[in-house]
């Protein structure tokens, strides 16, 4: 029973031997497992100090890519600054332009819209101011109601501007030694400086006395009311007689004056305040015909002569005084100079 057992017990340990004689030739041939842990070295990478220095080395490298990512980042927000810069230099200038732009457009249109103030006041047509100017030479009595008064201004100052004319034309046709032009800054001062300052104090005195009217109806009466000033000039700078100024001053500017007492006369209240107004502004407009006519000619003449000094007369040549020489003299020389030569 020992044998076969120990047989038995024999060939288990042959037959699990041959198996791990199997398992062994099967490692050797893959690769060998065995570690030879004496031929280790106590300084391999699987000790502490190995770790340790890997764990640091890690950690400089980790430091050095985040310095070097920090430096990117630096550099980068310095480029952004610069472009942040840019655009912000880019902006302020746009907007710059933008207001320079904007205020320029509000001129042109402040100024578009003075003109559209303006325009009102000289928009009329040609047979209109026909009509008004034959109007100016008629005087209507009507007191209880206030008369018409046209709001424009456009006849008013194409006849001031007429009156400028007429007296460039007299001065011309006069004796009047003009050495400097025409003169016409002179004429357009004195023209518009009547129609402007006399409109201006009639229009206070009007607004002393209670008067309706309106500084624009105040410029066109008495811009429609040089018309009679026109005709007037403009028959006596070309006929020469003061009679016949006298009949148009009296018959012509007279008209013309009388219209505008009666505009004044229906939209003034009192009889004080009515010859004021009225009594003033008759006496202005025909005292200013009357220095047009004998005055101005010979004020422009003083102007003249106190800017440039009085006429100097034309040079004259005077013939040279010469000693009385003997004939002696003279001959004695003339016989001198034939010897000589």
């Amino acid at each position: 029973m020992s044998a076969p057992g120990a047989a038995a017990a024999g060939g288990g340990r042959s037959g699990t031997a041959a198996d791990w004689g199997g398992f062994e030739d099967n490692m050797q041939g893959g690769g060998s497992a065995v570690i030879d842990m004496e031929n280790m070295d106590d300084t391999s990478g699987s000790s502490f100090e190995d770790m340790g220095e890997m764990h640091q080395r890690m950690k400089e490298e980790e430091e050095e890519e985040e310095g070097e990512a920090g430096t990117a980042e630096e550099e980068d927000g310095e480029f952004l600054g610069m472009k942040g810069l840019r655009g912000q230099l880019g902006r302020q200038v746009a907007d710059q332009m933008w207001q320079v732009g904007k205020r320029q457009a509000s001129r042109a249109f402040s100024l578009y819209a003075n003109i559209d103030i303006l325009r009102p006041y000289f928009d009329v047509e040609p047979v209109q101011v026909r009509a008004r100017l034959l109007e100016s030479m008629i005087p209507v009595k009507m007191i209880n109601f206030p008369q018409k008064i046209a709001g424009e201004l456009y006849g008013p100052l194409m006849l001031v501007f007429t009156l400028v004319a007429i007296l460039l034309h007299g001065m011309k046709t006069s004796d009047t030694i003009i050495r400097e032009g025409t003169l016409m800054g002179t004429a357009i001062g004195t023209c518009f400086g009547y129609w402007l300052g006399v409109s201006s104090f009639i229009y206070f005195l009007a607004y002393l006395c209670n008067a309706q009217i309106t500084m624009v109806q105040m410029l066109s009466l008495l811009g429609y009311g040089l018309f009679g000033h026109c005709i007037t000039l403009f028959v006596t700078y070309n006929i020469h007689f003061h009679s016949l100024f006298y009949i148009c001053w009296l018959g012509v500017g007279g008209l013309s004056t009388l219209r505008m007492v009666a505009v004044l006369v229906s939209r003034t209240v009192g009889h004080t305040q009515r010859l004021i107004l009225c009594g003033t502004l008759a006496a202005l407009h025909m005292l200013f015909l009357l220095y047009l006519h004998f005055a101005y000619h010979k004020v422009v003449e003083g102007i003249l002569d106190t800017l440039e000094g009085p006429n100097m007369p034309p040079f004259q040549r005077v013939a040279r005084d010469i000693p009385v020489v003997s004939n002696a003299v003279l001959n004695t020389t003339a016989k001198a100079i034939a010897l000589t030569l």
